[in-house]
């Protein structure tokens, strides 16, 4: 499965699972507006690797 993702759509997927786990960490030690605000770039990024992949795809 991993084959298949570019260097984009690994580097995306990382920083979505970073943008996560810094969002959980402030959100549990007691930085909860923080966290959220943080934890909403989550789908922002998968949505931009999605958009990414789809002009990708357009252009071929």
């Amino acid at each position: 499965m991993l084959k298949n993702f570019t260097t984009t759509d690994k580097l995306l997927f990382i920083a979505a699972l970073l943008s996560l786990l810094f969002s959980e960490s402030l959100y549990f030690l007691g930085e909860k507006e923080d966290g959220t605000f943080i934890g909403l770039w989550v789908p922002s990024i998968l949505a931009f690797g999605i958009y990414l992949k789809l002009i990708n795809n357009s252009s071929k």
